[in-house]
């Protein structure tokens, strides 16, 4: 009737009788209608065929949330899981090796070539484009006569239009190539303490751009010094259309090519890119905005010549 799993082990106070460790008996109280005991899986080595079972429907989360609503930050919740996605799949995509990097790597591939054509298809939106199909046959207005065939699809913005531009002619720059700057040519070793063993300060070698938010942190405990006769806050900018140049504030280092470590310091070399700041020039989005920002790539040793010579990148 029960099964019963004995253990060969003997007790050590009792060598005579054995040791019971598994008792295959899932309930040992019956019911209240004396109903037979039911079995459970987890004790019996038996097959138990789940395919004709059921699972039953998970309808209560959304019952509860029509009763009685929601959380009053559900939706800030919400969004920022979502902006948090980001940044852990980053994460993860970073971290996995072999072959779940493999199949995880396979994944975001499909998915990115997805994403792309969803937004291919949100770019040809309502836009007249020219139909390859020949005029139907039959009577056709003579107005209609000198028209060619046109169909209405789908495309984005002009916003979007302008940024996506801007993003393919971002790395059409005047100087595509320059010389790299090492680490000791741009920082000085400034050595402290009592007796001159610590070396863990640097002075920055050459024109760097500082903020005006910006506060000096203490002396003693400053790691990267700008000497202020190295900062400078405007640039000779030249349009290459209109082949004139205007003295113009600069707004900040958008990238320098040596090292992610000059761009935080803001530190100005050949071949950076810095923004400035285009509201004298009066130039205007399709929309009718005025432009404020705008990037320009730096053409000259500004260390040597003591001013900042750029071209704008149009």
């Amino acid at each position: 009737m029960f099964n019963i799993c004995v253990s060969s082990q003997l007790l050590p106070r009792d060598e005579t009788k054995p040791r019971w460790t598994c008792v295959g008996i899932s309930r040992l109280c019956a019911k209240a209608d004396n109903s037979l005991p039911q079995r459970d899986p987890r004790l019996f080595h038996c097959n138990i065929n789940t395919s004709t079972t059921q699972c039953p429907r998970i309808e209560h989360i959304e019952l509860h949330r029509k009763r009685h609503g929601q959380r009053l930050d559900h939706h800030e919740r919400k969004r920022k899981k979502e902006s948090r996605e980001v940044h852990e799949r980053s994460h993860k995509a970073r971290k996995l090796i072999g072959l779940k990097a493999k199949l995880y790597h396979k994944q975001r591939h499909s998915e990115k070539i997805q994403m792309k054509k969803t937004i291919k298809m949100h770019e040809q939106r309502r836009t007249k484009q020219k139909s390859d199909d020949k005029t139907p046959e039959g009577a056709v207005p003579a107005y209609l006569l000198d028209r060619e065939g046109q169909s209405r699809a789908k495309v984005l913005s002009n916003m979007i239009k302008q940024k996506r531009k801007e993003k393919a002619g971002k790395w059409e720059v005047p100087l595509p190539k320059v010389r790299a700057q090492g680490e000791t040519e741009v920082l000085k070793v400034i050595k402290t303490g009592k007796r001159q063993k610590k070396a863990w300060k640097r002075m920055v070698t050459k024109v760097c751009f500082v903020g005006d938010g910006f506060t000096r942190k203490p002396p003693k405990y400053e790691r990267f010094i700008r000497p202020m006769g190295l900062r400078f806050k405007k640039a000779h900018v030249t349009h290459p259309e209109l082949k004139a140049t205007f003295c113009l504030p600069i707004l900040g280092v958008k990238k320098n090519p040596s090292s992610p470590l000059y761009t935080s310091l803001g530190v100005i070399t050949k071949g950076t890119v810095i923004e400035v700041n285009v509201s004298e020039l009066g130039l205007v989005t399709q929309g009718g905005k005025v432009i404020w920002g705008k990037y320009a790539q730096v053409t000259n040793n500004p260390e040597n010549d003591g001013c900042i010579n750029a071209v704008l990148l149009v």
